[in-house]
């Protein structure tokens, strides 16, 4: 589920927040990134929980048409297929998806008048109407109709990130990440593939000799950026000139010290990839300049940690 890009994203903030902290220890940071590795997986989870409260706001409108004194024919006969769905059925069903959500207490019960304007949102759509005129009735399409529910009626929502902020101080930031990675299971399923939750890691997907754990990978990341934070800065700032002291806490130069350390750890990462991958993350994290500043540094101090014996690659090119 998490990939590199989103761990070194992850170590990032952490390291960061332990910057402008000052005081935050080695063992606080570690436990505030697995914190946030965890919360990604569990907000996906507690997304996906939303399939069932849904699908119960709809019984429970065709019951109360039912009971209305004169309903009409349509209400006392009506269409079942999306209160019937498959999807609904399946996470019910299934013991371990029932064990995980339970045991995080997840519950969307308390936020039904959300839930009941995004099933106005959902019957108001095309896709819906197209959805429940069709004669097919499976997984497959019960999983294709969720897969633009969540597209459509999560992403973007305002209410739903106030919900999700007061839950998790991290979920609100991760909401798109988690959605993407809910829509892929979903896709998945209406492929015909086996239902099963996605891994925190990537690399959990991934068999045979050589593989590396990404968790390992995150945390080695974040020590070794921690450990090296007070020389690596110190680099940036003496080959800087008319540098301000306060820019030394800025975003740029925690992403700079991060390539460094990466590229001083991780003998098997080539050092294009790791430059690339920080000068990448620069975009979105620092100003319009980041991304040629970052890239023009880390290039000048990776040299020279080079050429100094102190980052060394297992096999030719990584360098």
């Amino acid at each position: 589920m998490l990939n590199r890009r989103i761990l070194r994203i992850k170590a990032f903030k952490v390291l960061y927040s332990s910057v402008l902290a000052e005081n935050m220890s080695l063992a606080q940071a570690e436990a505030q990134l697995e914190l946030s590795c965890e919360a990604t997986r569990d907000l996906y989870i507690y997304m996906l929980g939303i399939v069932s409260p849904l699908t119960r706001i709809a019984q429970d409108r065709i019951e109360a048409a039912k009971s209305k004194f004169n309903p009409t024919e349509e209400e006392r006969n009506p269409n079942m297929k999306f209160a019937e769905n498959a999807l609904a059925k399946l996470l019910d069903e299934d013991a371990d998806f029932q064990k995980v959500y339970k045991k995080k207490k997840f519950d969307w019960t308390q936020y039904d008048l959300f839930l009941k304007k995004v099933m106005n949102s959902i019957v108001s759509k095309e896709y819906y109407a197209e959805y429940m005129a069709s004669d097919k009735r499976s997984l497959a399409e019960d999983c294709k109709l969720f897969t633009r529910i969540f597209e459509e009626e999560f992403v973007d929502s305002e209410e739903l990130e106030r919900i999700l902020e007061d839950k998790s101080l991290y979920w609100n930031v991760d909401l798109a990440y988690s959605l993407t990675w809910c829509c892929k299971t979903l896709k998945n399923l209406a492929k015909g593939e086996s239902w099963s939750l996605i891994p925190l890691y990537q690399s959990e997907l991934l068999t045979g000799e050589g593989v590396e754990s990404d968790k390992l990978f995150v945390r080695k990341l974040l020590q070794a950026s921690f450990a090296g934070y007070e020389k690596y800065s110190a680099m940036v700032a003496e080959s800087v000139s008319g540098w301000e002291k306060e820019r030394l806490f800025s975003t740029d130069v925690v992403l700079i010290v991060m390539g460094l350390a990466e590229a001083v750890t991780f003998p098997s990462i080539p050092v294009k990839v790791t430059m690339n991958e920080y000068v990448e993350i620069s975009k979105f994290f620092g100003t319009p300049k980041s991304r040629s500043f970052v890239n023009g540094l880390l290039d000048k101090l990776v040299q020279q940690l080079v050429n100094e014996g102190q980052i060394n690659k297992e096999g030719k090119g990584l360098l």
